[in-house]
């Protein structure tokens, strides 16, 4: 993004929120920012975050905050939509907050962290997963979920170790992420001698496929990977089954949830996804995983502890840092070691984990998923 393209949107983002005064925080709080979706189609992994970030808040504040003050939560909504994470960014920018936890969609997340960056706001987001995020040298940013070019090889080292199909095909709905990580798989299979017979892009929306599965039908293909979000999977593998193609199929994590299985019904069983760990498996986590079930919510998606991790470094960064200013609670989140629900976390220059892990899970329908990663 061009600084006039920045100072545009800043421009815009004004004329929005023209009139709304900025939010006056107390002296004796710090205050988080959580954005992601809140309303659109991937609302489910929105909740995600909001619900461990916000239990993270809680678990600090009961133990006294951090250097005696108290977290307080402010919520922001960018329905995973690239304008208005922008208008969201500045929004954040002008109530005075310093700390984000998001975004959560990749096409989101990186033009937002052109406004943190700019602005010395430190976002981590816990579920952004495109590489390009964090390649621009950027010392406000940091995420505590792996990269797309570590899920796309994971998962095409698995199809071509483990499935061996004979006939691949690699789909994407054309968006950042989901093109970005099918290209990441088509390139591994590519190097493992597996030729991909058919490459394409579909529109993120769309609802009737049965061009791309009559193409798929006559090219004999018995392994479909897509690059993308379970809205558009859910009816792809449902549509599948009606016309009789007979294929398995695998997604990332942005397929990884419960409402795949009510898009697709029996259809989703045997699909294979790549998902960090199960960290509310994890019996260290059992107290977090309770607070969250005795709040009637659900510990078990993707994103989940990623976020509690996320408000737990920030926490930890101005403790280390001694400081509320980002600039040294960067530093200091840069050149720590942080113990959290999700491992003892550290960072590279570029703010992303040093060591994650992708698993490899099968789904069921009605039933838990089960990891097949080989051991």
């Amino acid at each position: 993004m061009t600084k006039a393209t920045k100072q545009i949107s800043k421009l815009f983002a004004a004329m929005v929120l023209a009139g709304v005064a900025s939010h006056s925080f107390a002296a004796d709080t710090i205050t988080i920012g959580i954005a992601g979706p809140k309303t659109g189609p991937v609302t489910q992994y929105g909740d995600m975050q909001f619900i461990g970030a916000k239990q993270a808040i809680k678990d600090i504040n009961a133990k006294g905050g951090v250097d005696g003050k108290m977290l307080e939560v402010k919520e922001y909504d960018d329905a995973c939509d690239p304008k208005q994470a922008v208008a969201v960014a500045n929004k954040v920018v002008n109530d005075g907050v310093k700390f984000v936890v998001g975004h959560l969609c990749s096409s989101s997340t990186q033009p937002a962290s052109d406004i943190y960056e700019d602005e010395g706001v430190i976002m981590i987001t816990p579920a952004a997963t495109s590489p390009d995020i964090t390649t621009r040298g950027y010392k406000m940013i940091f995420r505590t979920i792996g990269l797309d070019s570590a899920q796309g090889p994971a998962a095409g080292n698995y199809i071509a170790d483990h499935v061996k199909p004979k006939v691949v095909a690699v789909l994407h709905d054309k968006q950042q992420y989901g093109e970005g990580i099918a290209s990441a798989v088509k390139k591994t299979l590519e190097a493992k001698g597996v030729k991909v017979a058919v490459f394409e892009g579909l529109n993120a929306g769309d609802k009737d496929f049965s061009s791309i599965i009559q193409r798929l039908k006559q090219n004999n293909v018995d392994f479909v990977y897509y690059g993308g979000y379970h809205p558009e999977l859910g009816l792809i593998l449902r549509q599948s089954k009606e016309k009789g193609l007979k294929a398995k199929f695998m997604g990332p994590e942005g397929v990884g949830n419960d409402s795949i299985s009510q898009i697709a019904q029996d259809a989703s069983e045997g699909l294979l996804v790549t998902l960090p760990k199960s960290f509310d498996a994890d019996p260290a986590n059992k107290a977090v995983v309770d607070a969250i079930k005795a709040d009637g919510k659900d510990p078990s998606g993707p994103f989940v502890f990623p976020a509690y991790s996320a408000v737990q470094l920030i926490a930890e960064g101005i403790k280390a840092a001694k400081s509320e200013d980002t600039a040294k609670v960067a530093e200091a989140i840069h050149k720590g070691t942080f113990k959290t629900p999700t491992g003892d976390l550290s960072f590279d220059a570029k703010g992303d984990l040093k060591d994650f892990q992708f698993v490899v899970y099968e789904w069921h329908f009605n039933k838990p998923k089960t990891e097949v990663s080989p051991q």
